[in-house]
């Protein structure tokens, strides 16, 4: 889930903890704080006041400082911030009643004691099977942790790592290619591993900004954006979802060459060694650039491996630059970064429900593969919005089914099998109509890329007629009269209204729909010369005009001022973006028609001003 969604869902209360944490870091004058400073400056210098969209793009601007905080909680060696932090940070776990949290970490630590035992006994059994080279690795790391953490006692001092001792054992480690599974084995062999009370392992998530906590319905937060930081943190360059991906198009052997390389079972089958790699927190691109190759292998055979597995595996396109193979895995770690971070489904939301609702009736047990895969409490999790608040994508859901399967699927419900039949799946559910409201803030800005990626081919004449049909069906989905007769009636061959909402009484309201391709909409002359004129036509009829609205995806500040000088025509400004989430929430509140009066006020309509009047 958004942090600005987060968020909405909290008190001023369960913020505090988090908002502390952004004011400290502006005191220091962090490197965005212009930046910062252009947000606050437009709305309050007082992070309480700002809206919940505005907090979060000031949280974005600043998350390397905010990285830097959490990172200076290592110091304090009872933290246990390293395993917290694995569990809050993984796929499904974004969002947690204290209950579930507490059933997980006590899992992670009953899990972590009888790896600490097996590993003990392999350090010092002279049959072990860890190579003499690997022994030798993880005793010179735990004798510089054992020498940083016991060093204070010469001093009469309380145990700790310093931050300059944690960078020294990082780099370290780095050179050493320990996982960070290794690593917590190491670490928990000198620091005594003890169960620590749930209600003050929340409190000090939440205190050092990473978590929110609503009391009222004991349920843990975790923002998305704050996943990717504290993955980063790990060491983890990739969401879990993506590593899975990659490593189920590899080779068996290869899969075999990681876990003997990191003390992991190889003798397990194929799932279990790769939910081993993927838990063992293993470096992605040190798996890529050097985990599954045999010895020997030059660096021409590693780049040809690497293109494969982008363009035939992962069917990349256009193909990831890079003439490196340090270039070409960084460029796939951003591939898989972006792909994250958008908010796009790739099939409409109907479409991801219709198809979870077919496909857990044809495998019954995809319900619980689900919920071990993601760590869900919930029974039922075979739920669009339930898993989007989770970032769980269609394709993920079906990466962890087996071909066979799909397959299987495909037959049952004549979908294409020939090709990649997991395209075929996400093909066969798309919804056209949904997707292109999804769309319809790219539509708007007539970005043919993007919508070709996600999955729209669409002619550039054409998208001027679909902004306005797509801009009428989210009216009638508000519940207005868009009236097409009366407009018909009124229009001429030379003034055309685009959409016509007949409010009763004889008043009207005029909507002009305008895409653009650059940012910011500023032809105010011209527009507001055709919309006089649509104004003289309908009251030429006996009708009164009494509001014109503007749709386009952006205005320049000057069209903004320019419309706030206009006093004839009763104008005001509403973005795509703004919109399409007035459609959504009301959509969710009891409403049956949304209240006109709402868009009489401003000259830009106010997106949160909307949204808590109707969410009410």
């Amino acid at each position: 889930m958004k942090l600005e969604k987060i968020l909405d869902n909290l008190n001023s209360f369960e913020k505090n903890s988090f908002l502390k944490i952004i004011d400290n870091i502006l005191s220091e004058n962090p490197k965005n704080i212009k930046a910062v400073d252009t947000i606050l400056n437009d709305t309050s210098r007082d992070l309480k006041n700002i809206d919940n969209i505005n907090v979060a793009k000031v949280f974005n601007l600043l998350k390397d400082e905010f990285s830097e905080c959490v990172k200076e909680e290592f110091v304090k060696t009872t933290s246990q911030l390293d395993i917290l932090i694995d569990i809050i940070s993984r796929d499904g776990n974004s969002i947690m009643k204290q209950d579930w949290f507490a059933r997980l970490y006590e899992k992670e630590l009953s899990n972590l004691n009888k790896k600490i035992k097996v590993f003990k006994s392999s350090l010092e059994d002279e049959k072990s099977e860890l190579s003499d080279q690997r022994i030798r690795d993880y005793k010179i790391y735990r004798a510089c942790l054992n020498k940083a953490y016991t060093n204070d006692d010469n001093n009469n001092q309380e145990r700790k790592i310093t931050t300059d001792e944690q960078g020294i054992l990082l780099t370290l480690s780095q050179q050493l290619t320990l996982s960070q599974e290794e690593l917590k084995l190491i670490n928990y062999t000198i620091v005594p591993l003890k169960k620590l009370d749930i209600d003050t392992v929340i409190n000090e998530l939440k205190t050092i900004g990473v978590i929110f906590y609503s009391k009222k319905t004991s349920t843990i937060y975790v923002a998305d954006e704050m996943v990717r930081l504290l993955r980063k943190l790990r060491g983890k360059e990739v969401a879990d979802k993506f590593f899975r991906r990659v490593l189920r198009l590899l080779r068996e052997p290869q899969i075999n060459l990681i876990c003997r390389n990191h003390n992991l079972d190889w003798k397990l089958d194929l799932d279990e060694k790769i939910h081993q790699i993927i838990s063992g927190g293993i470096l992605f691109s040190g798996v890529l650039m050097e985990d599954i190759y045999k010895p020997g292998t030059n660096l021409t055979e590693k780049k040809k491996t690497i293109n494969t597995l982008c363009d035939k595996g992962l069917k990349i396109t256009p193909a990831l630059k890079g003439t490196l193979i340090e270039e070409k895995v960084q460029n796939l770690i951003t591939y898989f970064e972006d792909i994250e971070k958008d908010d796009k489904v790739g099939i409409s939301v109907d479409g991801y429900e219709k198809l979870l609702v077919e496909i857990g009736e044809f495998l019954p047990k995809l319900n619980n593969i689900l919920r071990n895969e993601f760590e869900l409490q919930e029974e039922n999790v075979l739920k669009s919005n339930y898993l989007l608040d989770y970032n769980i994508k269609p394709r993920d859901i079906l990466e962890l089914v087996t071909e066979k399967q799909l397959e299987d699927f495909c037959k049952a419900k004549e979908i294409k099998t020939r090709g990649d039949i997991i395209l075929n799946i996400l093909d066969a559910y798309k919804d056209s109509e949904n997707l292109y409201l999804e769309n319809y803030e790219n539509i708007g800005f007539r970005n043919l890329l993007k919508l070709k990626e996600n999955g729209i081919i669409i002619k550039e004449a054409d998208l001027g007629i679909k902004f306005e049909e797509l801009t009428k069906n989210i009216f009638i989905g508000l519940g207005f009269n868009v009236d097409e007769q009366l407009r018909k009636s009124i229009n001429t061959s030379k003034d055309k209204i685009d959409i016509l909402l007949n409010i009763g009484n004889n008043d009207l309201i005029l909507v002009e729909c305008k895409t653009v391709k650059e940012s910011g909409y500023n032809k105010f002359s011209s527009v507001s010369r055709q919309l006089k004129a649509y104004s003289n036509l309908g009251n030429s009829k006996g009708y009164r005009v009494i509001k014109s609205l503007l749709i386009a995806p952006d205005f320049s500040d000057e069209f903004i001022k320019d419309c706030g000088l206009e006093y004839e025509l009763n104008l005001s400004l509403i973005t795509a973006s703004t919109l399409i989430k007035v459609l959504h929430v009301f959509k969710e509140s009891k409403m049956k028609v949304f209240p006109h009066n709402l868009l009489m006020r401003d000259v830009l309509i106010q997106e949160d001003r909307v949204l808590k009047a109707i969410g009410k």
